[in-house]
Formats: structure tokens, C-alpha cells, sequence
């Protein structure tokens, strides 16, 4: 995240965090990138077409206390229903395999089951968005976005990538990763182009 002596605060003010006062605080911590989080649920029927008619733009937002404003004002993902995604991603790129920024990466991604991590989905997914905003990655520019999943039998957890041919630079995304969300089970990082074809993945 961005330093203390970059906050934004309106001229001749004084600097009143967050920390300092919940409500009244003047001062915002700006981020590296601006985020844009969207949604979807398209249903059971859906197809190319109607799933990009149902992708929703929700909000953008560019400093943490915006971020913590977006986070503690919408549906939990323990409460969204079945066939919803949450995408958080950089502003500019849409979460779509189309998107110029998307269509020569992959993604990394682990289904955890419902029944194991209902609990938990909700800080999962929150630590997955605090990895990518914070910047924790190596290779940040390589972070388009996340997605957070919801199925009958399970959730997933996937973060995109703009290229998909750099197995060094795909292996440290990976890894830290699944460092910052700290679950148990595999991580599996596959190009876009062979989510319908198959291919062997490549693990964490």
C-alpha cells in the first residue's frame, strides 16, 4: 500500500485518520492502482451472451478506507446465492477472457468445499482482495484480478494473470497466494486458452 506521506487529505486540514476517529476522519490512504469490483449471476442457463448482460460494474475505489467502505457495505459471500461471482479487479480490465489485458494469461485457482469453509469463505476472500491491493506480489503488474465463486457443492477462489507462458513468475504469484490466504489444499495455475481443452496444471 501506498506510504503515510502520501495521504490525501483536502488542503489546510489536519490530518485526521481512521484510526484516529472511525467517523470524522479527513486523511485517505491511497493505493498503488485504482480497483473495480463487479458481480454476476447469470443462472443455470446461462451462455457467452447473457452471462456478459448479467456482469455488473459495482464500484471503483482507490484508497483503503474507500476499500473497507465498499467491503463492510455488501453482501457477504457466505450469503450471496448459487452461480454469483464477486470480481475485483484492476480499473481498466474487464473479467472477461476477451480482455486485452487477460487473453494471454491464466489463472490460478482452488475450490474449497462448501461444508468445510461456509465459516470461513468470507476472510478468505477477504485476505485474497488484501493481497492483491496491498501489492504483496513480486510481480504486481501481473495481477489483473480475483474472483470469488459460489456453487452447490463448493466455492472458488481464482486470481488472473496477464501472462500465462512464465512458469518462474506464475510460481511466485502462486505461492504467495496461497501464503496470504493460509488454507489448506492445491493451488492449480492454467492458461485461459486451456480451461475448455484441458493441460496439465501447474501446482502450489
Amino acid at each position: 500500500m501506498a506510504q503515510n506521506d502520501n495521504l490525501a487529505v483536502p488542503s489546510g486540514d489536519k490530518y485526521v485518520t481512521v484510526f484516529n476517529d472511525p467517523i470524522n476522519f479527513n486523511a485517505k490512504h491511497p493505493l498503488n492502482n485504482s480497483w473495480t469490483l463487479w458481480f454476476d449471476n447469470p443462472g443455470k442457463k446461462s451462455n457467452a451472451n447473457n452471462w456478459e448482460q448479467s456482469l455488473k460494474e459495482l464500484i471503483t475505489f482507490d484508497t483503503v478506507e474507500d476499500f473497507w467502505g465498499v467491503y463492510n457495505n455488501i453482501m457477504k459471500t457466505c450469503d450471496l446465492s448459487i452461480s454469483s461471482n464477486y470480481h475485483l479487479f484492476k480499473q481498466g480490465i474487464k473479467p472477461m477472457w476477451e480482455d486485452s489485458a487477460n487473453k494471454h494469461g491464466g489463472k490460478w485457482s482452488i475450490q474449497l468445499p462448501r461444508n468445510k469453509t461456509m465459516s470461513e469463505i468470507d476472510n478468505i476472500w477477504l485476505y485474497t482482495m488484501l493481497a492483491c491491493i496491498g501489492e504483496t506480489f513480486e510481480y504486481e503488474n501481473e495481477v489483473c484480478g480475483v474472483v470469488v465463486s459460489v456453487r452447490k457443492g463448493f466455492f472458488r477462489i481464482a486470481l488472473w494473470t496477464r501472462t500465462a507462458d512464465n512458469h518462474d513468475m506464475a510460481m511466485s504469484i502462486g505461492r504467495t497466494l496461497k501464503k496470504s490466504i493460509n488454507v489448506d489444499g492445491q493451488f492449480e495455475f492454467q492458461p485461459h486458452h486451456e480451461t475448455k481443452t484441458g493441460g496439465k496444471p501447474w501446482t502450489v
